[in-house]
């Protein structure tokens, strides 16, 4: 696997009973394994300790700061140790680490500056996922790339991940977000910095583990903070580090947009309680502009689609 220094990040929270099996499977290669016990109440760092991998580092939390949190300390302990690729690995046993030379040759090759595994390019793996997971995943993928602007990767919801210190030195992890939030807040960031994000093909493993992530609520809490990220990125990228013909196509549209619409409504309410129909004339005057600049939203939409970070 090349002569990079290669750390793997397992936060561990409740568990107990596939951290060590996790931890075995782990390829030789691999020169340091930084398990994060996120003050889990089973203990899941001294279970780990049990292991007798040599290159085994266990750090914990003294209060409980969610998989981001996990993760930052964990990317923070393999930049001390001078690693080039950091790669994230779940310790519930969902996560194949015999992929783990799949994830990382895109970045030694220098393809990609951050890879995600992708379940959904293999169907018959995919038949056992939950169909519940399948849902809110596709619900939560679409939502992550309209945010990030990564609208090349398939599975961003993904937690088995690689990132290159190329990227990882540019950015400020003490802002990332350390809840469920995190792997999101990261990929929209990533492209503030114009990394490249790839896919790796893999397939979806579950067995009888049981996911801390609840789906359904993430669907709920997620959408503002994404909205939040859209916005910031939208700014940084478009008004701040360049200014394009998107640009001007969110200046114009989204103002005249929006206001069209409200007028339109305010145009309908008082229609609808007065019992008097607009004219042909107010109709137009109000849907011109909507469809107008709807067009330039659309536009704009395009040029950040062509937009992706890519390899020159």
């Amino acid at each position: 696997m090349n002569d990079a220094k290669i750390a793997v990040i397992i936060p561990a929270f409740k568990v107990i009973d596939t951290i060590k099996e996790v931890i075995s499977s782990i390829p030789d290669t691999v020169d340091y394994i930084i398990v994060v016990d996120d003050r889990c109440p089973e203990f899941s760092g001294r279970e780990a300790e049990k292991s007798n991998r040599k290159n085994l580092i266990v750090i914990y939390h003294e209060r409980n700061e969610g998989v981001g949190g996990a993760m930052i300390t964990g990317y923070k302990k393999a930049l001390e140790f001078g690693c080039e690729i950091v790669i994230k690995i779940d310790g519930d046993g969902q996560m194949d680490p015999k992929y783990v030379g799949n994830l990382i040759g895109p970045l030694i090759q220098d393809d990609a500056d951050y890879t995600k595994g992708n379940r959904f390019q293999d169907f018959k793996a995919l038949e056992t996922m939950p169909r519940i997971r399948i849902f809110g995943n596709s619900a939560l993928s679409f939502m992550i790339k309209v945010a990030s602007g990564y609208w090349n990767i398939m599975d961003p919801t993904n937690g088995y991940t690689a990132i290159h210190r190329r990227v990882l030195d540019k950015l400020d992890l003490s802002k990332i977000s350390k809840g469920y939030f995190f792997e999101s807040d990261l990929l929209i960031r990533l492209n503030i910095i114009n990394a490249v994000v790839k896919d790796v093909r893999m397939p979806a493993k579950y067995a009888q583990e049981k996911s801390s992530l609840n789906i359904k609520k993430a669907i709920f809490q997620f959408p503002s903070k994404l909205l939040k990220g859209l916005a910031k990125r939208v700014f940084l990228k478009y008004f701040i580090y360049d200014f394009n013909m998107a640009s001007v196509y969110i200046l114009l549209g989204l103002p005249v947009f929006l206001a069209s619409v409200f007028w339109g409504i305010v145009e309908w309410i008082d229609s609808f309680v007065s019992g008097v129909p607009r004219t042909a004339g107010t109709i137009m005057l109000v849907a011109l502009p909507i469809i107008l600049s709807f067009q330039m939203l659309l536009q704009a939409i395009n040029i950040d689609i062509y937009s992706i970070p890519k390899k020159k």
